[in-house]
């Protein structure tokens, strides 16, 4: 079973809903990025995503595009963030660790490297953006076979061929992007929501996490009875810009602890 199996399997055992955070890979800094793993695990974060910075983020609204940005000013890459991975494990061999990105940064160094890689530094699974489940069949079997989970969005408009494809592709957990649009964009529909994810698990048999458009613990305590995790990435992008470097650890834990709490009352 992956650390992330595992680690959903505990949150359900003890009846609770997970909480996915994202940050990107040298943003502010290179020296910012582990520090800010490790004091997201200390705010109460399940799993941790680790976005890969690229300079053409589609699914990104401008708040990420800033981090992506912020980290290709340091010449922060693909090879970079397996470093931070494997400086991360050296004191925590517990919390799931995602890498979140696109697909040239992958295709550049080559599907096989990526795999090894990943699994050589201790990541446990991708979400690839713009890898469709149609045309990856080949690649999740790689990832299995290296003990990684590969993970798919599934989006209010995703067909039923579509939600049937990631379930038979996909592992670890299902990413329902809970709007039309970009990250940290728009309201949630709770109710519709809700609605979307039972028809989603008529097909999907992993747990669903909930994400793009979650802000504050309010938000995320009214999806905790819906999803299995709720997923925040820009919101805490916004705690970082807002902050010196040396602050932005203490800022984003008590963050995630305030949203920690609202799902766990």
């Amino acid at each position: 079973m992956s650390r992330i199996a595992q680690t959903f399997a505990a949150l359900k055992a003890h009846n609770k809903t997970g909480l996915v955070t994202f940050i990107t890979a040298g943003d502010p800094a290179p020296a910012s990025t582990v520090p800010l793993l490790h004091a997201l695990v200390a705010g109460g974060a399940d799993v941790l995503e680790l976005g890969v910075p690229f300079s053409d983020p589609m699914a990104e609204g401008p708040v990420i595009q800033r981090a992506c940005e912020r980290a290709l000013v340091h010449g922060v890459g693909i090879r970079h963030v397996f470093d931070y991975v494997r400086e991360f494990r050296k004191t925590n061999q517990h919390t799931p660790v995602v890498l979140m990105g696109y697909a040239n940064p992958i295709e550049r160094i080559g599907v096989d490297e990526f795999v090894e890689q990943s699994r050589a530094v201790g990541a446990d699974g991708a979400i690839v953006v713009d890898y469709p489940p149609e045309e990856c069949e080949a690649f999740a079997a790689k990832m299995r076979a290296a003990g990684l989970d590969l993970i798919f969005l599934l989006a209010p408009t995703s067909t039923e061929a579509r939600v049937a494809q990631v379930a038979k592709v996909g592992s670890g957990f299902s990413y329902y992007v809970s709007l039309k649009g970009v990250t940290g964009a728009g309201n949630i529909d709770t109710a519709q929501v809700a609605e979307r994810i039972a028809a989603i698990r008529r097909h999907v048999s992993l747990p669903i996490g909930v994400g793009f458009g979650i802000r504050d613990a309010a938000t995320a305590k009214a999806l905790a009875g819906v999803a299995d995790a709720v997923v925040i990435g820009s919101r805490i992008i916004q705690e970082i810009e807002a902050s010196e470097p040396e602050q932005a650890p203490a800022a984003v834990q008590a963050f995630v602890a305030g949203i920690r709490n609202a799902l766990d009352e």
